[in-house]
């Protein structure tokens, strides 16, 4: 299930599938550059440019262009392993302390705004990033040919160390070494803050044609889970007819199938987006993933109870995923029983246990909360949901006409508590800092 936070012509995409496949590829990567995986957060940004930047905080950013433009995982990997190279080095504080009144302030706005979109309030945080510069181009990521040339020779390290082929990062490189001639205005984002030479090439192809992996080509599985995630991209970030000539009826391999089914779907033609991803669903029973499709084609399309069965089996054969928890619940609140409302309400407590700072989730909760009659539980989901995008003054309010109903004590009671507390004194300090402002 594809979603996004708009940000101008940009957002943050959310996808179970997409993501798992680009954590398989990054984890064991992390783990080389002794890094932990458990805190380097990876996401995807909705741009057909070729990007893809670190920021702290250990964040990696992959633009859904890179993704689309890599032939094989081991490009995308040598990419990664670029990128990781980054962290591991300290890039990013050593640029930021090196720079800092040339774009100090611009970061620091455009950090809170990824972080707003991050949490759902899209809105709020386009309107942060319109004051910095827009996302994705940020000029404070781009790093010294030093730098990019240490970053390359980590990324060998790493994939070696992973009985892994260096060469991808190479081909990489290689496929787009004519953007080192042009402007920086015409160059790709990627390589505008990744400055390419000639010498960095070399100097990477001298260490790995030393590797003993050199020769490791990704595996059958590998190519078709990166052939699968670019053809799920296509079908809902690209046009449709630009699909269906990428993936003509004629081709009726998976991935084509998969990118037809979101293309249709697009197009309104629910007839034909059924019958491409039942297809795939009758060949590969045990793929949760072309179930959850189903269901969202369903869903949708204004059949929320149509939507349950393939949703259903979704968690099931994906039973710890939050992203496949809140569809389902988000099908069960179509129902007209109380029940489902009841295991909605379970399935998005569940989920948020994973993801604490969905604000989506948390509004759904509010909603399962308010058609079950449960007023101060919905008052308190909707002060989470103002917390998580940083509405604090909203989140104070509703978190006090939560405790006024709560029983004093209980845990939500004392949650509550806490939001006031933490708001009550960001909101004084953001006060005294304006009135500093004044004349």
């Amino acid at each position: 299930m594809i979603t996004s936070s708009l940000a101008f012509s940009q957002s943050l995409l959310r996808d179970t599938e997409i993501e798992e496949t680009m954590i398989e590829y990054t984890n064991p990567i992390l783990l080389a550059a002794g890094l932990s995986p458990s805190s380097v957060d990876l996401y995807l940004v909705n741009d057909p440019s070729l990007n893809a930047f670190v920021t702290r905080g250990q964040n990696i950013f992959l633009h859904s262009g890179i993704i689309l433009q890599s032939d094989t995982p081991n490009q995308l990997k040598g990419v990664i392993a670029h990128e990781a190279g980054h962290i591991a080095g300290g890039h990013i504080v050593r640029s930021d302390y090196g720079n800092r009144s040339a774009y100090g302030a611009m970061l620091i706005a455009a950090g809170i705004g990824i972080a707003a979109i991050l949490a759902g309030e899209a809105e709020a945080g386009a309107m942060v990033l319109g004051g910095s510069q827009q996302f994705g181009q940020l000029e404070a990521l781009a790093y010294s040919r030093t730098n990019e040339s240490a970053a390359d020779q980590y990324a060998a390290q790493y994939m070696e160390a992973t009985k892994q082929s260096g060469q991808g990062l190479i081909d990489f490189f290689d496929r787009f070494r004519a953007q080192e001639v042009l402007s920086n205005a015409r160059r790709y984002p990627y390589f505008r803050g990744h400055p390419l030479s000639s010498d960095r090439i070399d100097a990477l192809r001298e260490v790995v044609d030393e590797s003993e992996y050199t020769d490791v080509k990704d595996t059958k599985e590998e190519q078709i889970k990166l052939e699968m995630a670019k053809a799920k991209l296509r079908g809902f970030l690209e046009g449709p007819q630009v699909v269906f000539s990428k993936y003509p009826p004629t081709d009726q391999s998976q991935p084509a199938r998969y990118a037809r089914s979101v293309a249709h779907f697009k197009s309104a033609d629910l007839k034909n987006a059924l019958k491409e991803i039942d297809s795939l669903i009758s060949e590969s029973t045990e793929n949760p993933y072309f179930h959850e499709l189903k269901a969202q084609i369903l869903y949708e399309s204004g059949q929320g109870q149509a939507s349950l069965e393939p949703a259903r089996r979704a968690l099931e054969l994906k039973p710890n995923a939050p992203l496949l928890k809140l569809a389902l619940a988000q099908s069960l609140l179509e129902a007209s029983d109380q029940k489902s409302k009841f295991e909605a309400i379970e399935l998005l407590k569940s989920a948020l246990n994973s993801e604490k700072e969905n604000s989506y989730a948390w509004y759904t909760l509010s909603r399962a909360y308010g058609e079950v009659g449960m007023k101060a539980e919905a008052k308190y989901a909707t002060a989470e949901q103002a917390y998580a995008v940083g509405d604090l003054a909203r989140a104070r309010s509703f978190a006090q006409r939560a405790q006024t109903d709560l029983e004093r004590g209980n845990p939500l009671w004392r949650r509550a508590s806490d939001i006031i507390v933490v708001s009550d004194a960001q909101l004084a300090k953001k006060n005294s800092r304006n009135r500093g402002r004044k004349p």
